[in-house]
């Protein structure tokens, strides 16, 4: 099966040679003939397997059909993406596989100035990639209509509902014209997914790429059990010791992953932390330096790696067990990816235990148990209220300071440092 085969377009079959891609991946076979005639559609597919192109070429295929130009601010296609990085991911996409057609994309996020993308949309633009907040603010402020939109593709809807994104995206879908063609993309499909997709859609073709809760069969993947106090020392030793040339770290929260990346610094590895509290050149030149090979080592946040589109990363490392069992492959499909082989690291403490056995459950596979001069067995064999972790708001020392005081004593003075390091 060639891209010639789904009847794609010359200009397009161009652009795709030029970039070394001859064979579609199995989501573009699923996507692109339904797209093509005008369907809407449902995708479920992993990051890393070709998902944006799936929707970017048809698009761009049937807007050549009928050329018309864009008024100010009226674009024919709309775009929504949950977070800044993918969005400028999608807009390459659009620029990379329409670089012999004439069409006008922009990208619009929040966290820079809104100065630059109101003059590129006064000049008229017919691809507009967006984030809800920024879409909004600008549709707020009479810059952009959707009065115009023929093509409406949501991008990661789980992820979008994750984020709390579902009343934004709602305004947004309200001010689109009922005369047009939807697409919905997503990672995964639960029940409430489902039901938000099918209520935007017109009797649309679902297709999926590989099962949702598959993980790729080329990632190596490895479990570490070790305290917390002890993470920093593996990560470290892991890195020293192992072939890991360009390494993804995972950190549950903004803070934690830039003490991880200070920590490596402070060791002479080359790292930085990419998460929303950074501005957005920060995050531009973070993912600069990993995707150069200038940094070794980036420390994200889940949200913040969405749109993480490199095929060399070597490495995953979960330095912190995502609560939700799904991001976990997410992940892990950062590496291994067109074809290559890839290896993932997950320490799990005594109080990310039960995040395991979700994940567990979810795949349906024991991941192996690596050894190692850190191995905990508390956090190996951790069951019941020691296999969850502390809420933030209360530490172990804070509920056993409340039930000495239910026993009559006096409870000892709260401790600001006693909270667990989420």
């Amino acid at each position: 099966m060639s891209f010639a085969n789904l009847n794609i377009i010359d200009p397009l079959l161009r652009a795709l040679a030029k970039e070394g891609y001859t064979t579609p991946t199995p989501i573009q076979m699923l996507a692109i003939p339904p797209l093509l005639d005008g369907k809407d559609l449902v995708g479920i597919a992993q990051t890393g397997t070709g998902k944006t192109a799936a929707f970017v070429l048809p698009i761009l295929q049937r807007m050549m059909a009928e050329r018309k130009s864009s008024p100010p601010g009226v674009p024919r296609v709309l775009v929504l993406a949950p977070t800044r990085e993918l969005a400028a991911q999608i807009g390459q996409s659009f620029a990379t596989y329409g670089q012999f057609l004439r069409f006008r994309h922009l990208v619009i996020f929040g966290g820079v100035r809104q100065g630059p993308q109101v003059q590129m949309l006064s000049r008229g633009v017919d691809i507009l990639i967006a984030t809800p907040g920024r879409l909004l603010d600008l549709m707020n402020q009479g810059y952009i209509e959707l009065k115009g939109v023929e093509f409406f593709v949501l991008d990661e809807i789980d992820r979008m509902l994750d984020m709390g994104f579902i009343k934004d995206v709602r305004r947004v879908v309200s001010a689109l014209p009922k005369k047009r063609n939807s697409l919905f993309f997503s990672a995964t499909m639960s029940k409430q997914t489902g039901e938000f997709a099918e209520s935007f859609l017109c009797d649309p073709v679902h297709v999926e790429a590989a099962h949702s809760t598959c993980t790729l069969d080329c990632i190596d993947q490895s479990i570490f059990f070790v305290d917390q106090n002890s993470k920093n020392s593996l990560l470290l030793e892991l890195i020293r010791e192992g072939d890991m040339e360009r390494v993804l770290v995972f950190a549950r929260t903004k803070h934690r992953a830039d003490k991880v990346a200070l920590m490596l610094e402070k060791n002479r590895i080359r790292a930085d932390a990419i998460h929303g509290n950074k501005s957005q050149n920060q995050r531009e030149k973070a993912m600069h330096n990993f995707k150069s090979g200038h940094i070794q080592v980036l420390v994200a946040t889940d949200i913040a790696a969405r749109g993480i589109d490199i095929d060399d990363i070597t490495h995953v490392v979960n330095y912190d067990l995502p609560n939700e069992p799904e991001s976990y492959v997410h992940r892990i499909g950062r590496t291994g990816r067109a074809g290559a082989s890839g290896t993932a690291f997950s320490f799990c403490a005594a109080d990310e235990r039960s995040f395991l056995r979700d994940i567990e459950r979810l795949t349906r596979e024991q991941i192996k148990v690596a050894e190692h001069q850190f191995h905990s067995e508390k956090a190996e064999s951790a069951v019941g209220a020691a296999a969850k972790p502390v809420p933030p708001n209360r530490s172990r020392v804070t509920q056993r300071s409340i039930q000495t005081k239910s026993m009559g004593k006096p409870a000892p003075r709260r401790s600001h440092t006693a909270r667990v390091g989420y």
